[in-house]
């Protein structure tokens, strides 16, 4: 397994300190936070007694953020989790939040191919260039969500959707605009 695949482990000493295994060194939350952003699983435990304090830590993140002024949750989408935990068969929630966060990374991840496979404009200088700010673009505007998913495109080998061969695009859009520039 590669590094970057395992959670990052982070211990917690009886003194609340946060220790990270991999750089031997003290972390903040904000430090954590940042792992997170980068795409990085992190797992927190207490040092003394194992347990996975994981969840505690994520959600004191969010109340620090949200402490600050940075709303990260909606008030109406913070009364619908309080409700959901309050009503029998609550459980729903979670499933419900983890299915909606994992079809917006696909989503994420299949337009960052499609900018890439479709666009003529990829065998341009500079174009790898262009596609990691519209990637960064992407990563700023929904807050990071989904960026360990992003494939940053296709080969030249993989099918579409409806078997067309992504070759077979490429040379018609080629012809395209060879039609449009005899055309000006």
């Amino acid at each position: 397994m590669a590094e970057q695949d395992k959670p990052l482990l982070i211990k917690r000493y009886a003194s609340r300190r946060l220790y990270n295994t991999e750089t031997s060194d003290y972390v903040t939350l904000e430090d954590i936070a940042g792992f997170i952003r980068e795409g990085r699983e992190v797992q927190i435990v207490d040092l003394k007694t194992g347990d996975d304090l994981t969840r505690q830590y994520l959600l004191q993140i969010i109340a620090e953020h949200e402490s600050r002024g940075e709303n990260v949750l909606p008030v109406n989408v913070l009364n619908d989790l309080v409700r959901s935990y309050m009503v029998p068969g609550g459980g729903v929630m979670p499933q419900f939040l983890q299915s909606s966060f994992d079809m917006l990374r696909e989503s994420q991840s299949k337009m960052m191919e499609n900018m890439s496979a479709m666009n003529p404009m990829a065998k341009m200088p500079g174009f790898e260039a262009m596609k990691a700010q519209q990637e960064a673009f992407l990563k700023a505007m929904t807050g990071g969500i989904g960026a360990a998913g992003w494939t940053g495109g296709a080969s030249g080998e993989e099918k579409s959707e409806d078997g067309e061969d992504l070759d077979d695009i490429k040379k018609q859009l080629a012809e395209l605009q060879e039609k449009l520039s005899k055309m000006k």
